[in-house]
C-alpha cells in the first residue's frame, strides 16, 4: 500500500473534524501528488505532540524558521510506510528522545495552515506520541530549543494550534 492510499484510508477512518476531513481527502483525490513537500497546492503533514502523561508534560520545539514553541513534525519521506510512522519518525528526529510509541487510535486532530510560497499549505495530521518519563531530548538542526512544559503552560508559550491539539491529546487520554 503507498503512503498516498494510507492516508485516504487514515482520513477515512477519522471521525472529528468531517468539514476539514472532506478537504483533506478532496485534496488527496485531486493531486496524487498531495502527499509530497513538491506538490504546489499543499500537501500532507505529520505531527506528534510529545507527552509524558505521568509528568503532566508536553516536549515542545522551538522551529528554527517560524520561531514558535510547537509539536514535532513535518513532510512525509519517500522511507515512511504510513503517517503514523511519518509522524513517530519525525518526533524520534525532532526530540533526540528514544523509545517513543504512538497513542493507540490513530491521530487525535488536522490542522490545515497557509504557509509561505511556493506551497500554499499544510494539511497537518496530528499524532499523539508517548515519552518514556526518564526521556532525555535534543535539539536537532531544525530547532533553537527543545523543552518540557506543563500542561498548564503550553497555552502560555505556543500558539492556539498547539493548545487545540494538547485539549484534544488530554481528552483521548
Amino acid at each position: 500500500m503507498s503512503l498516498h492510499d494510507d492516508a485516504v484510508l487514515v482520513l477515512k477512518g477519522y471521525e472529528d473534524q468531517p468539514e476539514l476531513r472532506q478537504a483533506y481527502l478532496d485534496h488527496l483525490a485531486e493531486h496524487p501528488d498531495g502527499i509530497w513537500k513538491a506538490c504546489g497546492a499543499g500537501h500532507i503533514t505529520a505531527s506528534g505532540l510529545v507527552i509524558d502523561p505521568e509528568g503532566g508534560r508536553v516536549l515542545l520545539t522551538l522551529h528554527r524558521k517560524l520561531r514558535m514553541w510547537l509539536q514535532m513534525g513535518g513532510h512525509c519521506e519517500p522511507e515512511d510506510t504510513t503517517l503514523a510512522a511519518a509522524a513517530l519518525r519525525e518526533a524520534t528526529e525532532e526530540s533526540g528522545v528514544t523509545g517513543l510509541t504512538l497513542l493507540p487510535g490513530g491521530p487525535v486532530r488536522l490542522d490545515r495552515h497557509p504557509i509561505p510560497a511556493p506551497c500554499h499549505w499544510h494539511y497537518d495530521v496530528q499524532y499523539v506520541v508517548l515519552a518514556p518519563s526518564d526521556a532525555e531530548h535534543l535539539v536537532s538542526d531544525e530547532s533553537l530549543d527543545v523543552r518540557w512544559f506543563p500542561y498548564a503552560e503550553v497555552a502560555d508559550v505556543a500558539d492556539e494550534s498547539v493548545v487545540r491539539l494538547l485539549e484534544a491529546t488530554r481528552a483521548r487520554l
